[in-house]
């Protein structure tokens, strides 16, 4: 099968660090990427997790925290009557 290079451009230790690891795995950079591009091939997405900085809204706890918030509002529990006065005035602020 015929080859193509495909050229990547990092910071000198991040390639150094990456080839430590891969060398340590018994692998070399070419074939971890290899590895990468037919599991991104194969399952048609990025095999992995890509987030962002930090961000404790999206965190698993908050999530559970807001689907049990969202489903005690749906049975009408934790309800905290409010007047349409007083939501304006928390625009305000």
């Amino acid at each position: 099968m015929a080859q193509s290079i495909l050229s990547v451009r990092v910071e000198d230790e991040t390639k150094r660090s990456f080839d430590r690891f891969c060398d340590s795995a018994g692998l070399n950079a070419s074939v971890a990427v290899n590895m990468f591009i037919k599991a991104t091939l194969r399952e048609k997405k990025i095999p992995f997790e890509i987030t962002g900085s930090y961000d404790p809204f999206h965190s698993k706890t908050n999530k559970e925290r807001l689907l049990k918030a969202a489903h005690d509002a749906a049975q009408g529990k934790n309800m905290i009557p409010i007047t349409l006065e007083e939501l304006e005035a928390m625009e305000d602020d």
